[in-house]
């Protein structure tokens, strides 16, 4: 749990930092870094890095594997610490509270800073390497790619998508982000597939997310995996999250990739309210939405 590292992190000295920095730095060519190589990576001397390993390894932050030689590598909690290092030199905020989601790609915790914001480390590739790898279009010149690796670029592709977006598109604000975790405006609302709709709410709910959808389009994005799980219900209308998947208009996919997004939440609403959407033309709606000429879901009833 993030709020265990947090604990961790004050009892770590500026030594034990440069130990993970260096197992970080060598996993970039292999999962186990060899010990022989961690003076080279961390400019500490062969005695310091064994004191550091062991204290590391003891506080749950490396694990150690014997194969050919004696290798080590950094567990998530490794990871994360040294995230929330880096935002505690910047001063993002002032401590982490309580977890706001635990999902299997990602989780989300409140942190205490000015205004409410939200931590979210992204765990993509830690659990099933393979199938992110071939679901997700991260590439690399390197010969050798990491659950890391992978969990970064997410949170990288989520931040960029997020600060283009913001204020255009109702997305939650960026702040900052580091390796994997990016820290952004906590949301207050409530999950869509949580949410009861009154007759009167259903059609102009989903209008609201279909023009979020298409002022993203226009700004340069395609989500990429819209569902009733990525959109909150709020007093001022809606907030689109969860956007690591999110590929660019001009990619070779992107009208194909709207228009499975279209087919997600229309399929939705019809599905929880089928009195009041049945029968939509998908494909209509969706190059509506990417023409910038969508103005109501009535046009596409078949």
């Amino acid at each position: 749990m993030v709020q265990n590292v947090a604990s961790v992190i004050a009892d770590l000295e500026p030594e034990d930092f440069y130990l993970l920095s260096g197992v970080e730095q060598g996993m970039r060519f292999s999962e186990y870094v060899n010990r022989e190589k961690l003076p080279e990576y961390t400019r500490l001397s062969p005695e310091n890095v064994d004191y550091r390993l062991d204290r590391c390894e003891d506080r749950g932050l490396v694990e150690r594997k014997t194969i050919q030689y004696e290798g080590f590598k950094l567990t998530f909690e490794g990871y994360d610490a040294l995230a929330l290092h880096t935002f505690a030199e910047r001063e993002t905020f002032d401590g982490v509270g309580a977890p706001l989601g635990v999902g299997k790609e990602s989780d989300v915790y409140e942190v205490r800073s000015y205004r409410p914001l939200a931590l979210k480390y992204h765990r993509e590739g830690y659990t099933n390497f393979r199938e992110v790898m071939k679901e997700r279009d991260y590439t690399s010149d390197r010969d050798h790619v990491s659950w890391q690796y992978t969990a970064r670029k997410a949170a990288e592709r989520e931040y960029d998508a997020l600060e283009s977006l913001y204020p255009d598109v109702s997305v939650p604000q960026p702040v900052d982000h580091n390796r994997h975790a990016l820290v952004m405006e906590k949301v207050d609302g409530v999950e869509l597939s949580r949410t009861k709709l009154t007759d009167a709410q259903v059609v102009p709910v989903m209008e609201l997310i279909l023009a979020e959808m298409a002022t993203a389009y226009a700004e340069g994005y395609v989500h990429a995996d819209m569902s009733e799980y990525n959109v909150f219900v709020t007093e001022a209308g809606v907030v689109v999250f969860d956007w690591p998947q999110a590929v660019p208009t001009d990619h070779e996919n992107a009208r194909e990739l709207l228009e499975r997004d279209v087919e997600n939440l229309v399929g939705y609403f019809a599905r929880k309210y089928p009195s009041h959407v049945d029968g939509v033309d998908i494909s209509g709606l969706a190059a509506a939405l990417a023409d910038d000429s969508f103005e109501s879901v009535a046009e596409f009833a078949q």
